[in-house]
């Protein structure tokens, strides 16, 4: 499921990225890769504010939608 319908404080396990290679370069610098560990730790409109390792990212509803997770 995108990471925009994930429950909240739940840790999961990103499955897949749909995006371009420049943008998956970018994620995997801060920490999104597949088979990587998140949490998500609030959702509004699309957006999505998530801990990865020992830090918190904020995704907007563009990015949110192309990260997997299960």
């Amino acid at each position: 499921m995108p990471i925009v319908f994930a429950p909240l404080n739940i840790d999961l396990r990103i499955v897949r990225v749909l995006a371009d290679e420049k943008t998956k370069k970018h994620l995997e610098s801060l920490g999104i890769t597949v088979n990587g560990n998140v949490t998500v730790l609030s959702s509004s409109g699309g957006s999505v504010v998530c801990r990865i390792k020992d830090g918190k990212v904020a995704l907007d509803s563009n990015l949110s939608t192309k990260i997997f997770v299960a």
